[in-house]
């Protein structure tokens, strides 16, 4: 039976064995299920941060990310990396908070003994040209980038999690750009079909709206209908007491 394994962050892990809790460095993992839940755990606790720490401060709120890796690698001066070593890489989707929208996409890095995050490049939406998901028959964490001026050939950490930043991406695209939109190339039918997904909730609301409007209109049409018979009752009624009036006075006289 495996021993359930309950994270407590930062930096360590704490195991249940028969009532009784040991606390261990988070790479002291036991097996399999629970390294990949700590991977999960990590990637999830750094895109937090990253949220944080690099958008909020600039009024930009952040959509989504993905952890990668380049395919190939390219001939960097030392000088040009600054000799900082290792480095971990997210690929992140924003937009700004202040109208008009604007969505960005911006490489960030986390060097190796740092616990901070760094922005490096950035294009805006509309410079994406193209997304190639390399296989539209699996499952695959391959997946290209085309801006203008930039072309990156990148792995995500797991297939599934470049399936989410591509839904995103897609969706953000259909929804801000009205021009010139990327072309999705390679693609899972999951992956484009996550515009569908991401607007199931907009399409609820609306109809909702649509009803919430009929209902409206309807009671309107009664509420006029009822001041149509109120008016008619007004008119008979007065007609009524003129006739009476004169009818008195003939009497009267």
């Amino acid at each position: 039976m495996t021993n359930p394994v309950v994270f407590s962050p930062p930096n360590i892990c704490k195991i249940e064995c028969r009532g009784e809790v040991t606390t261990v460095s988070r790479f002291q993992i036991l097996n399999e299920n629970s390294l990949r839940a700590l991977v999960t755990w990590l990637t999830m606790s750094a895109k937090s941060a990253i949220s944080k720490e690099i958008f909020a401060p600039l009024d930009e709120r952040m959509l989504g990310a993905v952890q990668v890796k380049r395919r190939t690698k390219k001939k960097i001066p030392f000088l040009a990396t600054g000799g900082q070593g290792e480095y971990l890489t997210y690929i992140c989707l924003s937009v700004t908070n202040k109208k008009p929208t604007q969505a960005s996409i911006t490489k960030v890095k986390q060097f190796e003994g740092s616990t901070s995050f760094v922005r490096r490049s950035q294009w805006m939406l509309e410079q994406l040209r193209q997304v190639n998901g390399i296989d539209p028959n699996r499952d695959s964490a391959e997946f290209d980038l085309l801006f203008e001026n930039a072309f990156d050939q990148w792995v995500a950490s797991t297939a599934s999690e470049k399936c989410t930043f591509f839904q995103i991406l897609h969706h953000t695209c259909q929804r801000y750009l009205t021009d010139r939109k990327p072309e999705f190339i390679n693609c899972q039918s999951k992956i484009m079909g996550g515009n569908s997904i991401l607007h199931s909730a907009a399409d609820s609301v609306t109809s909702a709206v649509q009803k919430a409007s009929q209902a409206l209109n309807e009671r309107g049409e009664r509420l006029g209908r009822a001041e149509e018979k109120t008016e008619d009752l007004k008119n008979s009624a007065q007609q009524f007491a003129e006739t009476a009036h004169k009818l008195a006075m003939k009497h009267k006289c």
